[in-house]
C-alpha cells in the first residue's frame, strides 16, 4: 500500500480479499494508455474483433492471406484495443449524510467504498480521482493512476466533513460536460434530492457513454422507521423540525420512501445505469464483493 499510516475507513485484510477481483466496466473505455479494459476503437491485442474491406494505405501485415486465398478479396483483420480506465469517485458531503442510527454514519460508510474503489483502482494500474460535492465547493482531485496518488485521496476522505445543503445534481452536469472520455462514474449519496433532477444529471452521464454506478446509502432506522414515542425530527440541511408521532405517519412515510427509491431504480435501469442501495449496517465488504463479482461474470459472459 502507498500509505502505511492507519486509517479508520480502511482494513488491509479486506482489501487484500477485495482485491482478488478485478474492477471491470461495463462497456468500453477511453483510456490514455495501454491497459486491461475494451476499448470502442481497434488496436493491436492478441483478441480478434472483426474482418473489414482493405483500402488503400492499410498495414499489409494485418491483411489476411487465407481468406485472400479462398476468396481472391482482400479483408483486413481487426483486433481489440485494450486501455487503462479512468474512475470518479463521486461523493456527497451535504449535511444528510452525517446521518447516525444506530451504525456508522453515512459519511463513514462512504469513506469506506470510497477507499476501497480508489484502492483497487489504483493497484490495478487505472486511475482513480475524487469529487467531493459540498453546498458551495466541490473538491476535485483528477483521476491519476500513480500510487502515490492514494495519500492524497486518503487525506482527502480523511478531512471532508457532511455539511450545508447539497449542490451534486450541479456537480455530476458539470462533470459530465469535464471529462470527455469515456469513464466510470461511482456516486456515493443518500439521493434525497428531487428523484428527476437526479435522474436528469444520471442521462447526461450516460449520454456522454460514462459507466454510471450509483450507490444510495441509508440507515435502517430510515428504512424501517420503527419509532414508538412522539419524535422529533430535524432536517439536517435546514433548520426545520417538527415533532411527530410516528405510528401516525409511518405507512405514509414508507410509502413515499418506497415510490423514491423506486423511481431511482427503475430510472437507473432505463439509462443502463449500476444501481446500489447499501444500508450502513450492511458488511462493505461483502457489498463491494458482490459488486466486483458481478461485474466480472457479466465481462466474462461478454467474453
Amino acid at each position: 500500500m502507498a500509505e502505511e499510516r492507519p486509517r479508520a475507513f480502511l482494513d488491509p485484510a479486506v482489501l487484500a480479499r477485495l482485491m482478488r477481483q478485478q474492477l471491470v466496466t461495463r462497456f468500453p473505455m477511453e483510456g490514455m494508455v495501454s491497459g486491461h479494459h475494451k476499448s470502442p476503437h481497434r488496436g493491436s491485442s492478441v483478441e480478434f474483433a472483426e474482418y473489414r474491406n482493405y483500402v488503400p494505405g492499410d498495414d499489409l501485415r494485418r491483411l489476411d492471406w487465407r481468406v485472400f486465398g479462398r476468396s481472391d478479396r482482400f479483408y483486413m483483420k481487426e483486433f481489440e484495443a485494450d486501455t487503462n480506465l479512468r474512475c470518479y469517485i463521486v461523493l456527497d458531503t451535504s449535511a444528510s449524510m452525517s446521518f447516525k442510527g444506530r451504525h456508522e454514519s453515512r459519511l463513514d460508510y462512504a469513506r469506506k467504498i470510497a477507499a476501497s474503489f480508489a484502492y483497487l483502482t489504483i493497484q490495478q494500474g487505472d486511475a482513480a480521482g475524487l469529487l467531493c460535492v459540498g453546498e458551495k465547493k466541490t473538491l476535485d482531485i483528477p483521476a491519476k493512476r500513480n500510487p502515490a496518488h492514494l495519500q492524497l485521496i486518503y487525506d482527502t476522505l480523511e478531512q471532508v466533513e457532511a455539511k450545508g445543503t447539497t449542490n451534486i445534481v450541479q456537480a455530476l452536469h458539470d462533470l459530465a460536460e469535464k471529462v470527455r472520455r469515456r469513464a466510470i462514474i461511482i456516486v456515493l449519496t443518500d439521493a434525497f434530492d428531487d428523484a428527476d433532477a437526479l435522474l436528469n444529471c444520471f442521462q447526461h452521464l450516460r449520454f456522454q457513454k460514462h459507466d454510471l454506478v450509483l450507490f444510495q446509502l441509508l440507515d435502517r432506522m430510515e428504512m424501517e422507521f420503527r419509532f414508538e414515542r412522539p419524535v422529533r425530527f430535524n432536517d439536517l440541511e435546514s433548520s426545520f423540525n417538527i415533532v411527530a408521532e410516528p405510528n401516525s405517519i409511518r405507512d405514509e412515510y414508507l410509502a413515499q420512501l418506497h415510490k423514491h427509491l423506486a423511481k431511482l431504480k427503475q430510472g437507473c435501469h432505463q439509462f443502463n445505469a449500476d444501481y446500489r442501495l447499501a444500508i450502513t449496517d450492511q458488511d462493505y465488504e461483502k457489498l463491494l464483493a458482490d459488486f466486483l463479482s458481478e461485474r466480472a461474470g457479466t465481462a466474462s459472459a461478454r467474453g
